[in-house]
């Protein structure tokens, strides 16, 4: 994807030091740069990198209150104002595209062009192994679904069953009682549904402690629209996803079976979506510099559910950056000796020298195998936890199933003695 293409805009005004007037334009982020372009001659008045940035703050000028000033090295210093919907949410963007792009330096680094490499087995070795664990998670899945029919013939039979109570109750009931059970027997059904609660509502505090975190990614987070970014974290849970402030605090879960949508406005870029009926919908926006790691878990997750604007097709469709970027680096990069650095023995035979050079010259791991090596292992993280989680609710299943057919043995036997008696 390019890094040219604009990942969110403001509209505001830039002031122009030279000739100390406000200008109104839009103020736009792509990955790598900031840029602000006029609105009425469509010319570019500022644009600068975010690695480039040394500090953001917000001030007032003695023009216009409420301006955001951007330090660039230098000591270039840069005033927009009239920032729209208001100057914290643009601060809180740029703050965190900027920590993050300090953060990891080389996020957005870009392989040179390079032959067939351990990366690429790597790769391969990884995604066979996920076709593996996918063929796995479907025979569970089939699995699962026999047991979930069987519960629900079980749950038939017992259903039957307490029929079949009811009218044997009826029926052993002495003449001159006109209230169907007796007393006793009311008591002791109320204690036996007293305990099925009991041991269901354990059954379900042990599978929600059982939730594990998948990958979690600083965000920038709102409910509902822009007027309200702030600073957060999304989590991204086998059951669930969680939405968390930077104190960790939660602020809201989705259950997986509750959300309705997921949309993808850009690869950095979603919002997720939780309907009503009769009262408002629940929605967040999510804005993280490190979407992209979460993006390829939710695709898996949700795969049903996600939704991709034309505005991330644009995105994915735009070219990559040419292999000659001067901000592509290989994982062998900063190494002390590397490539022609390394000192070839002077004993090496005329006809062994080039195999040699080719050799300490091969590229190692590119960071776009690097990055396509971390998202593929993150969806077998998650096809593992899956798995797991997956296995651990059939032992529950089992165990419910055991309990429950020999339960309804025990009635079959106990009725069947109660209709031998009344004969």
């Amino acid at each position: 994807m390019s890094r040219d293409v604009s990942i969110h805009s403001w509209p505001g005004s830039y002031y122009i030091s030279a000739e100390k007037r406000w200008e109104s334009g839009t103020l736009s982020l792509s990955r790598t740069t900031v840029r602000f372009v006029s609105s009425q001659s469509k010319e570019s008045l500022a644009s600068f990198r975010l690695s480039c940035i040394t500090e953001i703050k917000m001030e007032s000028s003695s023009f216009i209150f409420s301006t955001l000033t951007v330090l660039e090295e230098g000591n270039v210093k840069h005033w927009f104002g009239s920032l729209k919907p208001n100057r914290v949410v643009v601060y809180n963007v740029l703050e965190h595209f900027w920590r993050e792009r300090l953060l990891s330096p080389t996020s957005e680094a870009r392989g040179a062009e390079c032959q067939p490499s351990k990366g690429r087995e790597l790769i391969s070795l990884v995604a066979g192994a996920q076709r593996r664990l996918e063929d796995t998670g479907r025979v569970l899945s089939h699995q699962g679904e026999q047991f979930d029919d069987m519960m629900q013939g079980l749950e038939k039979i017992d259903s039957d069953l307490g029929v079949a109570d009811k009218l044997l109750s009826e029926l052993e009931s002495p003449s001159w009682w006109p209230f169907g059970k007796l007393p006793w027997k009311i008591q002791q059904e109320a204690k036996a549904e007293d305990a099925a609660r009991a041991a269901a509502a354990l059954s379900a505090g042990k599978s929600s402690s059982k939730s594990r975190v998948i990958t979690s990614i600083p965000a920038v987070v709102s409910k509902g629209g822009d007027s309200d970014l702030k600073p957060g974290c999304l989590l991204v849970l086998v059951s669930s996803l969680e939405v968390r402030d930077t104190n960790c605090q939660l602020l809201h879960r989705f259950e997986r079976n509750e959300i309705d949508e997921i949309r993808a406005h850009s690869p950095y870029e979603i919002t997720v979506r939780q309907r009503f009926i009769g009262k408002p919908d629940i929605c967040y926006r999510f804005l993280s510099a490190k979407m992209p790691e979460a993006m390829s878990v939710l695709e898996m997750q949700y795969k049903k559910k996600m939704e991709f604007t034309s505005e991330y097709t644009a995105f994915k469709a735009t070219p990559l950056s040419s292999p000659c970027d001067k901000e592509g680096t290989n994982w062998n990069e900063g190494s002390p000796r590397t490539g022609q650095e390394t000192e070839l023995p002077l004993e090496v035979p005329a006809g062994e020298l080039s195999q040699l050079q080719v050799q300490v010259l091969q590229p190692s791991v590119s960071q776009a195998e690097a990055q396509e090596l971390k998202q593929m292992l993150l969806q077998l993280k998650n096809l593992a936890l899956e798995a797991e989680s997956e296995l651990e609710r059939q032992d529950e299943v089992l165990d419910v199933l055991t309990s429950s057919t020999d339960r309804t043995t025990m009635k079959i036997g106990k009725h069947t003695n109660r209709m031998k008696r009344l004969l």
